[in-house]
C-alpha cells in the first residue's frame, strides 16, 4: 500500500499542455504534481534534488527525443514509474516505450479518467496498455506481421516525425543537434524504407500512419 500522495514530474514544453494535464491530476486528491519541465535537461535536473514517483514525459521535447529520456530514466532511477505521453498515434511508439520501460503510454486527447488510472496503475507498479497496443503487441508476438514502424529506428522516427511537421533538413539538424549530411543519410534511409520518391510523399506517408500534424485534442 501507499502512503502519501502520488508525486508527479511533469515533462512538456508546451504550456497549455502542462496546464491542462495538472488540471486534470489535481481532480485527485491522491495525487500533485510536484514540479514541471520544459526540457529533458531540467528534468534530469529536478530529479537530483528530489524523488518522484511517477514521471509524464512528452515524446517530442525541444533538446531530446522521449524515448531516449525514458531510457536514460530508467536506467538512473529504476523505481520512478514513466508514462509516456504523445500527440502522436500510439500504435507508431507506445510499443517501443514500453520495450524501453515505460510504465504506459497515453495520447494528449486521452480523458481525466483514462488520465488518473494511468498514473495509479504506474505508481502501483502496473502498466497502463489500452486495447489498440495490446492488439500490436500479441501481434507481435505472434509474429503475424512485423509493423511499418518497427523497421525505423528512434532517430529515423524522428527525422520523420519532423519531415511531416514542415521542417527542412537544416531545421532538424539544428533541432537535433546533427550535421546536415547526418540528417540526410537518415532522410535517405527514409525513402529506402517507407519508398517514398521525395519529402511530399514521406510526409504524405507520415500523415496516413499518425505521425504528421497533431491528432484532434493535441495540444
Amino acid at each position: 500500500m501507499r502512503c502519501g500522495k502520488i508525486r508527479v514530474l511533469l515533462v512538456d514544453d508546451h504550456v497549455v499542455a502542462r496546464n491542462g494535464i495538472r488540471l486534470m491530476l489535481g481532480t485527485d486528491d491522491g495525487i500533485e504534481v510536484v514540479a514541471e519541465a520544459e526540457t529533458a535537461r531540467a528534468a534530469l535536473y529536478l530529479l537530483q534534488a528530489q524523488p518522484f514517483d511517477v514521471a509524464i514525459v512528452d515524446i517530442g521535447l525541444p533538446d531530446q527525443n522521449g524515448l531516449q529520456l525514458l531510457k536514460k530514466l530508467r536506467r538512473e532511477w529504476p523505481r520512478m514509474a514513466v508514462l509516456m505521453l504523445s500527440m502522436y498515434a500510439e500504435t507508431v511508439y507506445a510499443v517501443r516505450a514500453l520495450q524501453y520501460g515505460a510504465a504506459g503510454y497515453l495520447t494528449k486527447n486521452c480523458n481525466a479518467s483514462v488520465l488518473l488510472g494511468a498514473v495509479h496503475k504506474a505508481a502501483s507498479g502496473g502498466k497502463y496498455i489500452s486495447s489498440a497496443v495490446t492488439e500490436n503487441l500479441a501481434d507481435m508476438i505472434s509474429g503475424s506481421r512485423m509493423a511499418w514502424h518497427e523497421q525505423l529506428s528512434d532517430r529515423e522516427l524522428e527525422v520523420l516525425r519532423l519531415l511531416a511537421n514542415g521542417e527542412d533538413l537544416a531545421d532538424i539538424a539544428q533541432i537535433l543537434h546533427l550535421s546536415i549530411n547526418t540528417v540526410g543519410t537518415y532522410r535517405a534511409r527514409l525513402l529506402e524504407k517507407t519508398r517514398a520518391k521525395n519529402n511530399v510523399q514521406l510526409t504524405r506517408f507520415a500523415i496516413e500512419h499518425g505521425i504528421g500534424p497533431p491528432i484532434s485534442g493535441g495540444d
